[in-house]
């Protein structure tokens, strides 16, 4: 029979799974921020440096530069970025959880 300290050890228990949520989460509001920084980020630009913003850079202006060329790329780096520390940490949870438990299984025995 199961102990309840043995339940806790399986990847697919409540405690794993919302740790790992929590986790998911996290890198989750990290990335909107970037994402949102970015969208924000260039009108403030624009408002508090329209010269800067109004050089030439490759034929266009910067502002159309970074909202035409770079943008694109960031967000794409913001998706790789994600997609790679959410797998990471799902295995890092998987092998603590091979290991021997989770952080709350370990306190509880």
């Amino acid at each position: 029979m199961e102990t309840p300290e043995d339940s806790k050890l399986d990847i697919h228990s409540e405690d794993f799974l919302r740790s790992l949520m929590r986790k998911q989460l996290r890198l989750s509001i990290a990335c909107a921020a970037m994402f949102l920084m970015a969208l924000l980020g260039l009108p403030l630009l624009n408002y508090f440096f329209p010269e800067l913003m109004a050089t030439r850079v490759f034929g266009f202006t910067l502002t159309w530069f970074i909202l035409g060329v770079l943008f694109f790329p960031f967000v794409w780096l913001i998706s790789w970025v994600f997609i790679k520390r959410s797998i990471a940490l799902e295995r890092a949870e998987v092998e603590e959880v091979s290991r021997g438990g989770t952080k709350e299984a370990k306190d509880s025995i």
